[in-house]
């Protein structure tokens, strides 16, 4: 299952890449979560957890109102470990990737959309 995971984490990272996005962190953890990508493009920041299912409808659910408060704690640590970073426009999404046996595109999702 973790390499299914690292292949999903891959895929966005790569594809996000391809599109000018450079990677800062990937599985950065605090004592109050994970992170699984940073990536910045200039001054945004851009926070990405990745769900790779074969089932991406499951993957909305595994994001809940208590993950997703630890996504913002992590990433308050995470900015207080990076002050040159404080200012920067920040995007939070999760990025659904369809596993084998299930194809297609990444689905994008903003985690405001979820609230």
């Amino acid at each position: 299952m973790r390499e299914r995971g690292a292949q999903a984490e891959a895929r966005v990272r790569e594809h996000l890449r391809i599109r000018g996005w450079t990677l800062l962190d990937q599985n950065w953890s605090c004592r109050w979560g994970e992170l699984d990508l940073v990536m910045s493009q200039g001054e945004r920041l851009l926070v990405v957890e990745v769900k790779g299912r074969r089932s991406p409808s499951w993957a909305l659910h595994s994001v809940d109102r208590n993950k997703r408060r630890r996504i913002a704690r992590a990433i308050d640590c995470w900015r207080a470990q990076h002050p040159n970073r404080g200012d920067s426009l920040l995007t939070v999404v999760i990025a659904v990737v369809p596993l084998p046996p299930t194809s297609g595109a990444v689905r994008w999702i903003s985690v405001h959309e979820l609230c």
